[in-house]
């Protein structure tokens, strides 16, 4: 069984081309990055507004797209490319999800994943803050 770990996107990034891992600059995403590999997964991936599910190493250029504004419509289509792409790589049945991600990026992703982990569930930036915080000391 693996291990994955989902990290949202974030609205502050480099004004250029970068990794995802160094593209994303604000402190919420950096200590969910350090959370997510204390976790020690076989993977941690990016769940990106405008590409989808992303890899660490992976270039791409800066965005301005965010699921917060995206209809349901459009939220469910994205869903359904993410879920395509991590379905070539995980078995949706059996390996373990771990979400640091808000609802909007795992509402429609939940359903077909059976074995998932919200850490940070019910808790708003600040407190999700502090608990990562605590936990990559």
């Amino acid at each position: 069984m693996k291990k994955i770990v989902l990290i949202s996107c974030v609205s502050k990034k480099l004004p250029h081309k970068a990794k995802a891992k160094d593209l994303y600059v604000s402190s919420l995403f950096k200590y969910n990055l350090k959370y997510a590999y204390l976790l020690n997964p076989d993977k941690i991936f990016i769940l990106s507004a405008k590409y989808g599910l992303v890899g660490l190493e992976e270039e791409i250029e800066p965005y301005n797209k965010t699921l917060n504004t995206m209809h349901s419509e459009e939220i469910k289509e994205w869903a359904n490319n993410v879920l395509s792409k991590l379905g070539k790589i995980v078995n949706l049945k059996e390996d373990e999800i771990i979400f640091l991600a808000g609802d909007r990026y795992r509402k429609y992703l939940i359903p077909y994943i059976h074995n998932y982990n919200i850490p940070l569930k019910g808790l708003g930036i600040g407190r999700q803050l502090k608990y990562l915080k605590e936990k990559t000391r």
